[in-house]
């Protein structure tokens, strides 16, 4: 039975560290890749490879496309065609749009969108020739309804969501699925500042009463990853049935 690989952006904590464990943990190969934080990567590479699988890591930005080419080269010269991607890189920005610099705008635009773009467009060719494929977007809530104060990163979001489901409609025909994930309030440091009273506030409005967890995050990854080839094209809210 050929083993099977995924590769996770951004994968250094939270969402895309629990992924990578999870996907460890049922046999996946993973390559894994951060900004900056090697050491948290070689932590994950550590705990991955006691799952008696193999872990590639990189180091690098994601929204550079010279470093995506770099990184998917390592890919394809290791494990062949990826099965999944999982575009998890991503950054939060929170202040009114009128205070925004264009080159904080940019660095929003690069990291959250364009790399979503760079990584599809490098993993699509391979899943062509095998004509199988599943790529998963982590995407937020603030991309479907937007949200006060994080203008970009909404855009940004929106930019996701309205990729997805439009790449899901070019690559039917070659049995490749692309779905989003809209995540809700995750307890991960992207949250990280704000407060005790934020969060308790956050979770009155949550139906669930609670934030989500990454490790929950991953189960749903994985289960897409493993989902029938008919589920495509897809913007999936996960966020408790806040928004």
């Amino acid at each position: 039975m050929n083993t099977k690989t995924v590769v996770i952006t951004g994968a250094s904590r939270g969402i895309g560290r629990a992924s990578a464990i999870k996907f460890a943990s049922m046999g996946y190969n993973i390559a894994a890749s951060c900004i900056k934080n090697t050491c948290a990567l070689d932590t994950l590479k550590k705990e991955a490879c006691r799952c008696n699988t193999r872990c590639i890591t990189y180091t690098g930005d994601m929204g550079n496309y010279k470093d995506v080419e770099e990184f998917f080269e390592i890919i394809q010269k290791e494990y062949g065609t990826p099965d999944v991607l999982v575009n998890n890189a991503g950054i939060s920005y929170t202040g009114l749009l009128q205070d925004m610099t264009p080159e904080e705008w940019e660095h929003i635009m690069h990291t959250n969108l364009y790399s979503v773009f760079y990584c599809s467009k490098l993993v699509i060719p391979m899943m062509l020739k095998r004509k199988s494929g599943k790529i998963i977007n982590i995407s937020s809530v603030w991309g479907c309804t937007g949200a006060s104060a994080e203008a970009a990163y909404s855009a940004a979001k929106g930019g996701v969501n309205a990729f997805t489901m439009a790449l899901a409609k070019e690559l039917a025909p070659s049995n490749i699925q692309a779905n989003a994930i809209a995540c809700g309030i995750i307890d991960t440091d992207m949250n990280s500042f704000l407060s005790k009273e934020e969060i308790e506030a956050i979770k009155e409005e949550i139906p669930a009463c609670r934030l989500g967890t990454p490790e929950e995050v991953a189960e749903f990854i994985y289960q897409l990853a493993e989902s029938s080839s008919y589920l495509t094209g897809q913007v999936i809210k996960f966020d408790g049935g806040w928004v």
